[in-house]
């Protein structure tokens, strides 16, 4: 895990993972669309109060983490048809920049890598809140959503339909709810 660049007026965050959810959903048999998750995720953030413009997030996930409620198809999706989580054990996100901020939104560019393939991925996010916990720990809600092509990612198995389409839609859902801890 990397820690942020901090100047006098950025604050460092890290992801509360037992409060944090990365979720994707994608379309089966062309009729219904399968959800899931990952439930292992660790990351570092960094952002000026009340001031997103030179936001930093480094995030890690644990590919092996995958959890769709159905064992088999999670083994399948761990194997080399999909994430092979013995040769690519994490997924990762690195921010670039942030763009288009409006109120309490803003879009965050940044590098996705899924199989040691990284590509660039526009994350629509929205700032839910701050609140001390009733510990007086500060903590910092977030939500985030984008779609990706799992194709450009390496993830390319699939079988044809008898009546035509595929079993696995090639478009990604991902939706993030993430809560930090300040650091």
């Amino acid at each position: 895990m990397t820690t942020a660049t901090l100047t006098p007026t950025r604050t460092a965050w890290t992801i509360d993972a037992s409060h944090s959810e990365v979720g994707f959903a994608v379309k089966h048999l062309m009729i219904s669309t399968v959800r899931g998750r990952f439930a292992s995720v660790s990351g570092a953030v960094g952002f000026g109060e009340g001031d997103y413009a030179d936001a930093s997030v480094d995030v890690t996930i644990d590919a092996a983490s995958i959890d769709t409620r159905e064992e088999k198809r999670d083994a399948h999706l761990r194997s080399a048809d999909f994430f092979d989580v013995e040769k690519f054990p994490a997924i990762t996100f690195k921010s670039r920049r942030v763009q288009a901020m409006k109120g309490d939104t803003f879009q965050l560019v940044g590098d996705l890598t899924i199989r040691d393939i990284t590509r660039e991925v526009v994350l629509d996010v929205e700032v839910e809140g701050f609140q001390k916990d009733p510990w007086g720990n500060q903590k910092a809600g977030f939500s985030a959503s984008t779609k990706v092509n799992r194709k450009d990612f390496g993830l390319t198995w699939n079988a044809a339909l008898e009546t035509g389409g595929v079993l696995v839609a090639d478009e990604i859902k991902i939706s993030l709810d993430v809560q930090l801890l300040q650091a």
